[in-house]
Formats: structure tokens, sequence, C-alpha cells
């Protein structure tokens, strides 16, 4: 009987040994699946941020790629507005040109009639030999009858050479005038072939930005299908992300109706004290009034209006002189024209040439002809003073006075002077 008991001892003892030790495996086991399946979250968040990073990356690049492809096709829209402007300019000149030519064949040929009848008047006057002439003024029937021929001789010759000098000045004036429209002709046409130049080379830039923008669209696809792998496993961390911003958002939004209360506390106080300003000014002015022995009235009368907007002549602002500037932007009249530099000396186009010259003065300026047309103050055509810009449709120059200008015109004819209303102008600027 005590074998059998100790039997049953060790057997007992023997199951809870093998029960103890299964729950220890049971344990074990249960334990090395938690932390594997944590290791495998770490392991996932790890790679979720890696590949979140690539596609921050790449997004950035490509929302910077794409501010450059929309700035640049704002560029290339402008610019062709600025050569479509310019063609119908082309077109007016040439229309100007051809009734310059007109006049000028006109004014040429009453010229000729007119010397034509000269020397009709001459020839009867004159070639009949003295006798004729002697013969009419011995034909007077007094002194006075005789100076009055004498005169009337004069006065036919004076006039005679009057129209013909009148004339000849008209053909001069109209010969002028026509070769200065051809010279402003050609350099709109130098300025067209500039632009469209600067067409093609942004043209290229867009297709090449473009092209880099497709390889960052397949490397965005590929970041984001391995992106795709790991969202179920964060799913607990967007929706914290997703209540943070809630309650992120719910406090902005309080903050703002806060400060609206404030706001039109603060606006509510101001009108209250502008209230209690003029009721305490009516007082004093009645006071005053009163004073002065009542009775009178007011005068009532008030002055103001705004200044003739049209007639804008603003006040400078630096210390820098105008003429100065004008005289320093001289010194590079001759240099060459190049699109896109900024060198007074080895070549820049018309706002690099703008934007140098007062940079010398410490005045920054942005390379853009078009941004230059919001810089410093508007001022009027008729005040416009030495040292301002004058802004066209895709160009820019510096005013020099006497209705001249100074920049970089074109390549064909480099940095140099022209008359300021050769063109439409869309501004004057004062940035000095």
């Amino acid at each position: 009987m005590a074998r059998v008991r100790n039997g049953k001892r060790l057997l007992a003892a023997a199951l809870v040994f093998a029960f103890a030790a299964g729950m220890v495996q049971n344990t074990n086991v249960n334990a090395t699946t938690i932390q594997d399946a944590k290791d495998k979250i770490n392991e996932a968040n790890q790679q979720l941020d890696q590949t979140k990073g690539q596609i921050s990356d790449i997004e950035k690049r490509q929302n910077s790629l794409q501010k450059e492809i929309d700035a640049l096709d704002s560029e290339l829209v402008a610019l062709m507005l600025d050569i479509e402007i310019l063609k119908d300019e082309i077109a007016q000149k040439e229309a100007d040109i051809e009734k310059a030519t007109d006049d000028l064949a006109q004014a040429q040929e009453t010229e000729k009639r007119q010397y034509e009848s000269m020397k009709k008047r001459i020839r009867f006057m004159y070639e009949r030999g003295d006798n004729a002439l002697v013969e009419s003024l011995l034909g007077a029937g007094s002194m006075s009858d005789f100076l009055n021929r004498v005169e009337y001789f004069n006065q036919i010759y004076d006039y005679d050479r009057g129209m013909l000098n009148e004339y000849q000045d008209t053909v001069k004036q109209v010969a002028d005038l026509k070769s200065t429209l051809e010279q402003e002709q050609q350099d709109m046409l130098a300025l067209k072939e500039n632009q469209e130049h600067q067409s093609e080379e942004l043209q290229k830039m867009i297709e090449k930005k473009r092209g880099t923008m497709s390889d960052f669209d397949a490397k965005l696809a590929q970041a984001e299908q391995l992106a795709a792998q790991y969202k179920q496993t964060i799913k607990e961390q967007n929706d914290i992300i997703v209540a943070e911003q809630a309650r992120i958002a719910a406090e902005e939004e309080e903050r703002r109706r806060e400060e609206e209360r404030r706001r039109q506390e603060e606006e509510a106080r101001r009108q209250e004290e502008e209230r209690r300003r003029q009721e305490e000014e009516r007082r004093r002015q009645e006071q005053a009034a009163a004073n002065q022995g009542g009775g009178s009235g007011g005068s009532g009368t008030s002055s103001g209006g705004d200044a003739d907007a049209g007639g804008a002549n603003p006040d400078y602002r630096t210390n820098v002189s105008g003429q100065e500037v004008v005289n320093y932007a001289m010194q590079f009249v001759g240099n060459p024209y190049v699109w896109g530099g900024t060198s007074l000396t080895n070549g820049c186009d018309c706002s690099g040439f703008v934007m140098s010259v007062f940079g010398h003065y410490g005045i920054s300026l942005p390379h853009s002809s078009a941004a230059l047309r919001s810089c410093g103050q508007a001022v009027s055509y008729s005040n416009a003073q030495p040292g301002d810009l004058i802004c066209y449709s895709g160009h820019v120059a510096i005013y020099i006075g006497g209705g001249r200008i100074v920049g970089a015109q074109s390549t064909a004819v480099g940095i140099a002077t022209q008359t300021a209303t050769y063109r439409t102008i869309l501004a004057v600027r004062r940035v000095l």
C-alpha cells in the first residue's frame, strides 16, 4: 500500500511538473509572438517613416518644380502677349512709314511744281531782257506808281522764294520723320526677334522640366505603393493624428473667435473714443464761439479733396540724385545686349541694365520688366524726371530727360538712347 501511495505521489508530482512546464512554454510562445509583432510594427513604422520622408521629399521637389514650370508658363504667356502687342505696334509703325512716304512724295511734287512756277515767272519777267522791265517801270504814271511796280516785282520774287524754301523745309521734315520711323521700326523688329528667341528658350526649359516631372511621378508612384503596405499597421496612429488635428482646429477656432471678440470690443472702444473726441471738439468749438461773442454761427468751411491722380509727382525717398544715376548709366552706352545678362560691360538685357545701374547705388530692384512696373511710386509722364523708370510692354528703360531714355534695347543696337515715346508707355515709376 505504501508503495502504491508513493507511486501515486510520484505520478501526481510528475503531472504537476509537466503542467507547469507546459504553462511556461505557452507563456514563452505568447511572449515571443507579441515581441515578434512589436518588432514587425516597429520595423513597419521605421520603413513607413522612411517612405514618408521619400514621399515628402519627392512632393516638395515636385511642388518646387511645378512652381518653376508655372512661373515659366506665366513668363511665356506674358512674353507671347508682349510679342503680339509688339506686332501691332510694328504694323502701326509700318502704316506710319507708308503715310510718311506718301507725304514725302506729295511734298516733293509740290516743291517741284512751285519750282517750275517760279522758273516760269522768272523767265517771263527777266528772260525778255531789261527792256521789258524798263518799259514796265517807265510806263508808271507817277512816282508812287513807279515805286509800286518795283515793289510788285520784288514781292513776286520774295513770295516765290519764300514758298520754295517752305516746301523744301517740309520735304526735309517729312524725310527726317520717315527716317526716324524706319529706325524705330528696326528697333522694334530687333526687340521682337529677341523676345521670340526668349520664347523658344523658355519652351525648351519648360519641356526639360516637364521631363524631370515625369521622372518624379514614377518615383512617387513607387514610393506610394510601398507606403500602402504599411498603412494598416499605423491606423491607430492616424486616428490619433486626426483626433489631434481636430483638437488643434477646435482650439484655433476658439482662438479666432476670441480674437474676433477682442477686435470687436477694441473697435467699439475706438468708436466710442472717437465719438467722445468729436463731442469734445464740438463742445470746444461751441465754447470758443461763445467766448468770441456767440450768435455769429460757424463758418463750416472745409478744404480737402484728393490730389490730381493724373498728375502724380511723388517726393523722392532716397538721397540719390536722378541725374547722377543717368550720368552713371550713360557711360555704358554702346555696350552689348545679352538676354538674361546683368553685366553693364559684358552684356545685359533691359531689366538687367536697370537692376545693375540702381544696384550701384544700393537700390535693389527685380530682374523683370513686368515686376518693375510695380516698383517704387507711380509718376505721370508729364512729371517724369531723370532717373525715373519708363515701362513698356516687355521692356523698361531709364528716363534721361528731354523726352529721351537710355536702356538695353536689342542685340542689334545694344545699350543706347532713343525717344521715350517711340512706343506706348504703360507706367512711369520713381524708385529714388
